[in-house]
């Protein structure tokens, strides 16, 4: 193919994957995301090639840790189709508790010319066995079994990666979290305020799917739900010189001359970014989802107003990738497992409040996140007393925060009292001045898309109960935001399908624009949506 057919066919891909990807925003998020990941105390492991799969058809060859034997149990459990391959990308998260004395063998299943591989557990005193001296730690020759073993420290969430030529295989693959829980919750993290949060949970059929109640050994940080994600970017050059010179190699036996690789991993120009291994749109399919089965980690989360929402973070690249949490600041808890606290008050924490987190190259961080709608200046979830709907009428009792949470099992449990049956605009009709603290755009003039617009309160029916519309009629002065038949929003669309679903979509990315393409087509890359759900919309997190 000529130069020039191949510029156009270059375009024409790239037209193509932009069309696709700009339809896979519109389908319906059905997968939530958690933190699932493999318990031990004891971890039978094994490093294996395999490909992974891209949101542009590419399938890259890769490596990556699996299990090579069973894993005791999963985590959470109401995930049912968990699995465990012997080849993931990223590895198995490692799940323990603190006190514990761990184990892991390792078991070399790369290619012979590939050589030794090992891991590094930054943060723990470990004692290796078996396997051959390494620069930094104990290796695994090709078809050999390494063991490390090591006591789980303080609690927190670490990052665990190859220490053998890791320039070549951390870019491969070889990288995992390592999560230790709390042996001791506070106490306070399952009563009171938290064990309402966890009521109002199960009202609405939901299922726990924390790991446990606190982050560390501290009373302050108590959680509602977790996610884990782990950042890191792939230069598709590396993994294709790694590819051709194995298979040059096929056959060869170790320590013989030439059977080894020489991959040159400078310059680096990656073009793949990861959440969890997959990149966006990808990330928001299930976990354990079956058209990835060496990626089976997402990165799609979901909360309630009020939760708080404990994020598990690590950079797991070579470089640094400043990350921008759309709705709120992020509260840093601590870092590799070392919880932040105030140098004269033991009892406060100490970590920064932070409007971009950054996930530095082998480090990782746990962090609160907290949406309320407080500040809004408007009624999140379109009480209007003079609608007909009982779910407009609901009371709001402030506490001593001015939140309404008295009343765990109510749709409105835990909103800010202050803008209680507030109205976003007195007398809504598109660009026409409301007479309230915001004024919508004009329905024929603005499109919303499924992702990018949709009510602008919480809960299905709440654009209805917000502007006096009765569901299939056009009664009333406002009835000319009800639409055609009376059932549609404003904005014409209820956002965030599956049905039932409608809250509010905050696009959570890199803030290196770079990194949300998927091989400089955007959208990708580093890139998912936090959706803040109202509470009759069950957040099921074992699909």
């Amino acid at each position: 193919m000529n130069a020039t057919k191949t510029k156009k066919a270059i375009s024409k891909t790239r037209l193509l994957l932009a069309a696709m990807v700009a339809m896979a925003l519109l389908l319906p998020a059905r997968a939530h995301g958690a933190a699932p990941g493999i318990t031990g105390p004891t971890f039978n492991l094994t490093a294996q090639s395999a490909y992974i799969s891209q949101p542009d058809g590419s399938m890259i060859y890769s490596w990556g840790y699996g299990c090579r034997i069973a894993p005791s149990g999963f985590a959470p459990a109401a995930i049912s189709a968990a699995t465990c391959p012997t080849m993931q990308v990223p590895g198995p998260t490692l799940i323990v508790t603190e006190g514990q004395t761990v184990t892991v063998n390792l078991t070399n299943g790369l290619p012979t010319s590939a050589g030794n591989t090992s891991i590094l557990f930054p943060g723990f005193t470990v004692t290796p066995t078996l396997g051959v001296a390494g620069v930094l730690t104990q290796e695994a020759p090709p078809g050999g079994t390494v063991t490390y073993s090591f006591t789980a420290g303080t609690p927190g969430t670490r990052a665990y990666y190859s220490g053998t030529q890791g320039d070549l295989q951390v870019e491969m693959g070889l990288y995992g979290a390592i999560i230790v829980l709390p042996a001791a919750v506070p106490a306070n993290c399952s009563t009171g305020l938290a064990a309402s949060n966890l009521t109002a949970e199960a009202h609405w059929g939901e299922t726990d799917f924390r790991l446990s109640h606190a982050a560390y050994d501290h009373a302050k940080s108590c959680y509602d739900r977790e996610y884990l994600f782990q950042f890191s970017e792939m230069d598709p050059d590396i993994h294709y010189q790694a590819q051709a010179q194995v298979a040059a190699r096929a056959g060869c036996v170790a320590g013989a001359a030439g059977c080894s690789l020489n991959v040159a991993t400078e310059p680096y120009h990656p073009a793949y970014f990861l959440i969890n291994g997959r990149s966006m749109p990808d990330d928001m399919d299930p976990n354990y989802a079956v058209e990835y089965p060496h990626q089976p980690y997402n990165g799609n989360p979901h909360m309630h107003p009020g939760e708080q929402v404990l994020l598990r973070v690590i950079g797991q690249g070579r470089w640094q990738h400043p990350f921008h949490e759309h709705g709120n600041h992020v509260r840093i808890l601590g870092r590799d497992g070392n919880l932040i606290l105030s140098a004269t008050d033991p009892n406060s924490l100490a970590g920064p409040l932070l409007f971009t987190t950054t996930t530095t190259p082998g480090l990782a961080f746990d962090g609160i996140f907290y949406w309320t709608a407080k500040g809004m200046n408007w009624d999140a979830y379109g009480h209007n007393p003079a609608s007909t709907d009982s779910s407009a009428k609901l009371s709001c009792t402030p506490d001593a925060n001015g939140y309404n949470t008295s009343a765990p099992t109510a749709i409105n449990y835990f909103e800010w009292c202050q803008d209680h049956n507030k109205p976003m605009e007195v007398t809504p009709f598109g660009d026409v001045a409301g007479g309230g603290p915001t004024t919508l755009p004009d329905p024929n003039l603005f499109t919303n898309g499924a992702w990018y617009g949709g009510s602008p309160y919480l809960g299905p029916d709440a654009t209805l109960r917000a502007t006096g519309c009765s569901a299939g009629t056009n009664a009333g002065p406002l009835a000319v935001n009800c639409g055609v038949t009376g059932s549609t929003p404003p904005s014409g669309t209820i956002a965030n399908s599956p049905s039932g679903e409608a809250g509010f979509a905050f696009m959570w990315h890199s803030h290196n624009e770079r990194e949300i393409t998927t091989n400089n087509i955007f959208p990708g890359g580093m890139l998912m949506m936090m959706l803040v759900d109202s509470r009759e919309f069950v957040i099921d997190e074992s699909n």
